[in-house]
């Protein structure tokens, strides 16, 4: 999304390509257009990059956890676990490789409450904890002019954590 794809570029121009590593953890509910900018970003900014499937260690865990929520209708539980599966991989990779893990949570989704504690705010550094969702935006432009660093798609397509069908934040907030 585009937090994350400004933290790559933000990340890229201030420690150089080579020291930048993207991984993509997507589930059954990624879209092909998130997979694709993901991509397209890590190659415009010269990263290394990998992909993580998350779902069968989804699968396993929901089948794990399904004694336990006998009877009880699928909700933001099922969201954050995918947060946090995504969490402990990226952390695991983390403390495998001495890296830092940039956390993508904004001002805006902080304030709200809008992240996954043990999910999308693991990590060392927060690199856009004091900045607004507005102000991500703008920054992405910035960070675009003359090189289109950042893939058109990933500014222009409305905001989503992709974990659940046809989900917005805008639905959630």
């Amino acid at each position: 999304g585009i937090d994350s794809a400004v933290v790559c570029a933000l990340a890229t121009l201030a420690l150089g390509a080579k020291h930048v590593r993207g991984v993509s953890l997507p589930s059954v509910f990624s879209s092909q257009g998130s997979l694709d900018d993901a991509k397209q970003l890590a190659e415009n900014c010269g990263i290394m990059y990998s992909v993580i499937p998350i779902n069968s260690i989804y699968t396993q865990f929901l089948h794990d956890l399904e004694p336990e929520f006998l009877g009880k209708s699928e909700d933001v539980t099922e969201e954050n676990l995918q947060a946090r599966i995504r969490g402990n991989l990226l952390m695991s990779l983390s403390n495998k490789f001495n890296s830092l893990l940039l956390t993508t949570g904004n001002k805006s989704e902080l304030a709200m409450g809008y992240c996954t504690l043990y999910g999308d705010m693991c990590g060392g550094l927060a690199v856009l904890s004091d900045v607004s969702k507005t102000h991500v935006y703008e920054l992405a432009h910035e960070l675009n002019e003359g090189c289109n660093i950042i893939p058109k798609e990933t500014i222009t397509k409305p905001p989503s954590a992709e974990l659940r069908p046809n989900q917005k934040d805008e639905d959630s907030l």
